[in-house]
């Protein structure tokens, strides 16, 4: 049985994300606005119509309803939507959300996450989703981070794994989404686990880890090895 079943705890509400700035090594997550980011987001996108296949809204066929989705998004309620910038470029190359924020418990889900084709398999990208589980758990003190997207998605279930959330399983005829059904595969991470996750991935995103071409000496999998846990996406 898990260990924390009944056990008493020195538990009180957390704060909500706010509009913050992260900052990295290799990209900065910053407050999603429509006047500083619609055009450099609609360069990253643009000709990539695939890139929405998993998100519940988009693509969208002019930059003007482009920026009028991300005006919606920055005034969301119940989420927190942030633009990915990496430092190499200083223009902002896709975006996440904190949603489904459950302060009473300590419950928050990254999610909405869409990544222009440059953005996508980079340390910035990696760095980001740090950036994010950082500021959940050490500077909000939150007790679960939770990942989910369609069980077909199998890049974004891979990714999950990859950095240390742990796949929980299926939930069936879940959703609809664009007219279509959707399976969601869960994952999440707790706030006792964080610790190995984010010294793995210290070790892993440390600029000695790379070579002058940006090659990883040693990949996230075998960092986190050491640590006692396996990168290896959940079936």
């Amino acid at each position: 049985m898990p260990n924390n079943i009944a056990m008493p705890l020195d538990w009180r509400p957390v704060p909500a994300p706010g509009r913050v700035t992260l900052r990295g090594s290799y990209v900065t997550l910053e407050p999603l606005d429509a006047e500083r980011h619609a055009a450099d987001l609609w360069q990253a996108l643009q000709g990539n119509n695939e890139l929405w296949a998993w998100l519940s809204d988009g693509p969208y066929a002019t930059e003007a309803a482009l920026r009028r989705a991300i005006e919606e998004k920055q005034d969301a309620e119940g989420a927190v939507f942030l633009a990915i910038v990496p430092g190499a470029t200083g223009t902002a190359a896709g975006f996440a959300s904190f949603m489904r924020i459950d302060t009473a418990n300590g419950v928050v889900e990254v999610g909405n996450i869409l990544l222009g084709k440059a953005l996508q398999r980079t340390t910035a990208a990696s760095e980001a989703l740090f950036l994010m589980a950082i500021h959940v758990f050490e500077h909000l003190g939150y007790r679960r981070l939770e990942w989910k997207c369609n069980a077909a998605n199998e890049p974004s279930r891979r990714a999950a794994a990859r950095l240390g959330f742990q796949f929980e399983g299926i939930f069936r005829q879940h959703m609809v989404v664009k007219g279509r059904n959707r399976d969601t595969a869960w994952y999440s991470m707790l706030d006792r686990e964080w610790p190995a996750r984010k010294t793995a991935l210290e070790v892993w995103l440390a600029p000695d880890n790379f070579d002058n071409e940006g090659r990883q000496r040693q990949s996230l999998a075998e960092v986190a090895s050491v640590q006692g846990w396996s990168t290896a996406a959940g079936a």
